[in-house]
């Protein structure tokens, strides 16, 4: 194991893609193993020392930087320890990139589909945070993924815990045995979660509670993640996928909500769910039915949203683009040879329907173009950062999601605040999941200002028409505050009582997702 102090050797632990300044430690620890781990735990513990856990740094909520204290690093835990066919498996270690699994699952022909934009992201963070992405309009988040988990906790004893084996029996409390037999009793938060598909603002506290559940999306506040077990799916045999120009955003709109609308009716038919024989499956598996790869039904893996704003900026790196569509969507549907023709002529229907721009539009069941249109979605967050790096100043954006019912409300609250403001934007992301990004790009300090301050009312909104303040990127730090205003300070209280079940001394964490003075 090594240990680091040097000033020069800490360095590049102390940011994340939050960018937020100020971070600091004593310590940096590269331990190789749990025990090591274990070992850091249990003397921080007796000293009260905080501990910061790092990956590969990617978040963008501050989650990873420290302020004082120690730092583990969790980089030489990257080992994938078991791909197994029969039972649809993987098994790994906290730091596997997320990348690298994708590739030895698809050698195997299997398939692992959480899909967050960064994928040089490690196993173990998504896990912390519950990473979702684009395939989750489909597939779900993370949690719908993880089988099983090995977890130190602040004491430096282990626990693990396996879907489906601990569960909550009275909906008050659930309670986990350490590997040497210690009992923590856990009392749960009595929120109500928002009626959204993608929400990772707090604990989750849905009823009857798995304990596995508890840890998913922690953000690294009630243990440390040393090793996962993940369900993995058959390989998709095809894609259909398509790039949709509309000259008007009302028929867009119209297109995205039929086009969910036909996906969730064809996931409700009766068809075999993947998963061992005799095991719990995840909640998504646990469903009436999900379609299986190949169905004739429309059944959308991905319906991603790109404004006028973010074609232009697209236009930049794909001259291409139409300089003048209201709006684009990005689709993609799993096909096999059976299918694929009936596929194609139902998509073309419901884009005939809405008047898209089929002319101009781009469509494929290729791979290479497959990837070329994957390439035109991450071309927008790249043109977005070197704008904003011209400007010398840092993007403000947004991670909220609202229900069904009130995503149109909350898109023209977006579009009609930003336009009136004069400022730069652009807002793309997770339509099928309502849940979009809009990304505000000050030109100097004075907009800057303006930026953050339109960034509290869209909070405030969000949270008025029932949504949550973040649907994937997590709390960390930077929202904490924000936490505070969606769940109030009983809630807060709430979480802190769960987490001092765990670390009592609250050294893990600290400073996400809640103020430590709560758990003091």
């Amino acid at each position: 194991m090594q240990v680091k102090t040097q000033i020069d050797e800490l360095q590049n632990y102390l940011t994340d893609a939050s960018n937020m300044q100020g971070g600091f430690a004593e310590k940096l620890f590269i331990p190789e193993s749990a025990a090591d781990i274990g070992a850091i735990l249990r003397d921080a513990n007796e000293r009260k020392i905080p501990v910061t856990i790092s990956g590969a740094r990617t978040g963008t909520v501050g989650g990873a930087i420290p302020f004082g204290g120690y730092v583990i690093s969790l980089e030489k835990l990257n080992k994938i320890k078991r791909i197994d066919k029969e039972t649809m498996t993987a098994v790994v270690e906290s730091a596997v990139v997320l990348a690298d699994l994708q590739k030895a699952v698809e050698a195997e022909g299997m398939f692992y589909p959480p899909d967050p934009t960064e994928w040089s992201c490690q196993i173990g963070g998504t896990v912390a945070t519950n990473a979702s992405g684009a395939r989750s309009f489909k597939y779900g988040a993370t949690r719908n993924f993880v089988r099983g988990l090995k977890v130190v906790l602040a004491s430096g004893e282990t626990v693990n815990v396996r879907r489906g084996e601990t569960l909550s029996a009275d909906g008050n409390f659930v309670e986990l045995e350490t590997e040497k037999g210690k009992l923590i009793s856990i009392k749960l938060p009595t929120y109500e979660r928002p009626d959204v598909r993608k929400n990772v603002s707090g604990y989750f506290n849905e009823q009857p509670l798995d304990a596995i559940d508890l840890f998913i999306g922690s953000e690294g506040t009630l243990g440390v993640i040393t090793e996962i077990e993940l369900l993995l799916l058959p390989k998709p045999e095809g894609f259909f996928s398509g790039i949709v120009f509309f000259a008007k955003e009302a028929a867009l709109l119209s297109f995205v909500d039929e086009a969910r609308a036909q996906s969730f009716a064809t996931r409700k038919n009766p068809v075999a769910s993947h998963h061992p024989v005799g095991e719990t499956p995840p909640p998504l598996l646990r469903q009436e039915g999900r379609q299986s790869p190949g169905s004739e039904g429309i059944d959308a893996t991905l319906l991603e949203y790109f404004d006028a704003h973010s074609l232009k900026f697209i236009s930049e790196k794909f001259p291409e683009t139409p300089g003048d569509a209201a709006g684009a969507i990005f689709f993609e549907q799993e096909t096999n040879a059976a299918s694929e023709d009936a596929l194609l002529e139902r998509w073309n229907e419901l884009l005939e329907k809405n008047n898209a721009d089929l002319d101009r539009s781009w469509f494929t069941t290729n791979e290479q173009d497959r990837e070329k249109m994957r390439a035109f979605r991450h071309a927008l967050p790249v043109s977005v950062n070197e704008r904003v790096v011209r400007n010398k100043q840092r993007k403000i954006g947004t991670d909220m999601a609202v229900p069904d019912t009130t995503f149109a409300r909350f898109l023209r609250f977006y579009k009609q605040t930003l336009d009136a403001s004069g400022l730069d934007y652009v807002i793309f992301g997770h339509i099928g999941d309502c849940h979009l990004h809009a990304n505000i790009l000050p030109k100097d300090a004075a907009e800057a200002e303006q930026a953050r301050h339109l960034y509290g009312r869209f909070i405030a909104q969000s949270v008025m028409l029932g949504g949550t303040i973040s649907a994937e990127h997590g709390i960390g730090k930077l929202k904490s505050k924000y936490l505070q205003v969606m769940m109030g300070e009983r809630y807060i209280n709430e979480m802190a009582e769960l987490k001092r079940a765990f670390d009592p001394n609250g050294i893990l964490g600290r400073g996400n997702m809640f103020d430590a003075k709560f758990v003091g």
